[in-house]
């Protein structure tokens, strides 16, 4: 997905590409009949998984789920642009005691749908997700709505997509065409493992 460029899952829903976010969100739907806490994630930067994080949603919701998406990967968050979304207070600010959840809260123009941008940036991202007030958030979104999606930094880059793996239901990996490496993708299913984490399934992007 190019920045400033709404998902396709909204722009174009009689696509072949949105057929196929409609099929991943099915498959997880009947897979995931407990998990409602779900992170997008991939083993490296540049494999999509924001791009598929925000399909995912809007295809949800297009069904008519109640779904939030988190941007939780607070190094280099994008789904603020995706979204055209204020990023001024968002999640960072929330675990920080700065702002409240219900004033970063946005909605966006797709029915059913709302974000939490990550908010401004912090020097110890781990820490913050690792934080009481993560869980706490949790539980409470996890009371609110049909799913909540994270999009979390990749899995072998940082630590971040293991603190929040154990507090979440569920993993989606995102592996791109051509480009992930065999050995990566598979060390990032063993990384999660450690993680007491379950792995939902993965999608293969191939853009």
């Amino acid at each position: 997905m190019v920045h400033n460029k709404k998902p396709v899952s909204y722009t174009a829903p009689n696509s072949k590409v949105s057929e196929q976010y409609r099929l991943v969100r099915t498959n997880l739907q009947f897979s995931a009949e407990e998990e409602k806490t779900i992170i997008i994630t991939s083993p490296s930067y540049g494999e999509g998984k924001t791009t598929v994080a925000a399909n995912i949603a809007v295809s949800m919701a297009q069904q008519g789920e109640n779904v939030l998406l988190i941007d939780a990967d607070l190094r280099k968050p994008e789904l603020h642009i995706i979204f055209a979304a204020d990023n001024s207070t968002g999640l960072t600010s929330i675990l920080a005691g700065k702002a409240k959840y219900e004033a970063t809260l946005q909605e966006t123009e797709i029915a059913g749908l709302h974000i939490l941008t990550a908010g401004p940036y912090v020097h110890n991202p781990a820490e913050h997700l690792s934080m009481p007030t993560m869980k706490q958030l949790i539980d409470m979104v996890r009371k609110q709505y049909d799913f909540i999606l994270f999009d979390t930094p990749p899995i072998l880059e940082v630590t971040d997509t293991n603190v929040l793996a154990n507090q979440c239901d569920g993993v989606v990996l995102v592996i791109k065409s051509n480009h992930t490496d065999a050995e990566a993708a598979k060390e990032a299913q063993r990384i999660l493992g450690f993680a007491n984490s379950k792995l939902l399934g993965a999608v293969l992007n191939h853009k």
